[in-house]
């Protein structure tokens, strides 16, 4: 019998005799958002569009809800490297309630641009997406002809 692999709920199907693990998981997709509940690592990341142009890169990052001074661009060696962190804190008080909530959350994707430039780099958050301009390196000729005297 063949198991397919999923990331998080190794055996959704059959919920109700497995371990606390599954347990566990059942749980986080309650009170994970949106619905249906469901999980995945595509989730809990964000999605990038890389453009090869003649002299440049463009990237562009989904980033819906980010802010910039939540956004922190790198680029060293070729590895462009995009981390957002975020916190959001939640409270409500009513009569002698108090419900507080805080999320914290971390994502870093990684680009590898073997040729890009680190001088002239460009980025700009403008309605949930980020664009990053990136010049590509002046390429050199590698091939030299020699003259015989």
């Amino acid at each position: 019998m063949m198991t397919a692999l999923i990331p998080f709920n190794r055996k959704r199907n059959d919920l109700m005799n497995t371990g606390f693990d599954d347990f566990q998981n059942m749980l986080d997709d309650f009170f994970a958002e949106g619905w249906p509940m469901r999980r995945s690592l595509a989730g809990d990341t964000f999605k990038i569009d890389l453009q090869d142009n003649e002299n440049e890169y463009i990237v562009e990052a989904e980033l819906p809800g980010i802010q910039k001074d939540e956004i922190n661009l790198s680029l060293d060696e070729g590895r462009l490297q995009i981390t957002v962190k975020k916190e959001e804190t939640k409270e409500e008080k009513e009569k002698n309630y108090v419900h507080r909530e805080r999320k914290f959350s971390a994502m870093t994707r990684n680009i590898f641009l073997a040729d890009a430039a680190s001088d002239d780099i460009k980025a700009k958050l403008n309605e949930g997406v980020l664009t990053i301009t990136i010049p590509k390196q002046v390429k050199t000729e590698l091939t030299k002809q020699i003259e015989i005297e």
